[in-house]
């Protein structure tokens, strides 16, 4: 089963991309987390950062003619911080932050902000933006 948890690009560039996710009560997998309180799956939130952070690494494969494929290699740092419920979306943006070349490895650093059923981000006690999810990922090449 394959779930896309990017629906847009909004901005990208060589070593950064910031994508929408907007959650759906139609969903499948919301109706099982949580039966009368759906809510996006933590590690869903994660997978939009790796499928953004992907979107990056293939764009600098295709400009460099390569085709390579990525797989999640290491999650650090991780914070949950807010509930995505449907009708809400996510902003994400990830940006690459280290690359070793030798063993394929790309670090990318991201966080994921809550936005309002009319497209504003939430803010907090502090009228800062609310992340949802931080935290920085690995992903590495495939070497069959």
């Amino acid at each position: 089963m394959k779930f896309e948890l990017v629906d847009a690009v909004l901005s990208q560039d060589e070593t950064s991309i910031t994508t929408l996710k907007q959650v759906s009560l139609s969903e499948e997998y919301l109706q099982d987390h949580f039966p009368g309180f759906p809510v996006l799956p933590g590690v869903f939130m994660l997978e939009a950062m790796v499928q953004a952070g992907r979107r990056v690494l293939q764009a600098r494969d295709s400009a460099a003619g390569g085709h390579k494929r990525y797989v999640l290699g290491a999650v650090r740092a991780v914070k949950y911080g807010a509930f995505v419920r449907p009708g809400y979306s996510l902003r994400v943006t990830v940006s690459l932050s280290k690359v070793d070349e030798a063993s394929g490895a790309v670090e990318f650093k991201g966080q994921a902000v809550l936005l309002a059923p009319g497209g504003g981000a939430v803010r907090d006690a502090n009228n800062e933006e609310e992340v949802a999810f931080g935290g920085r990922f690995t992903l590495r090449e495939l070497r069959l």
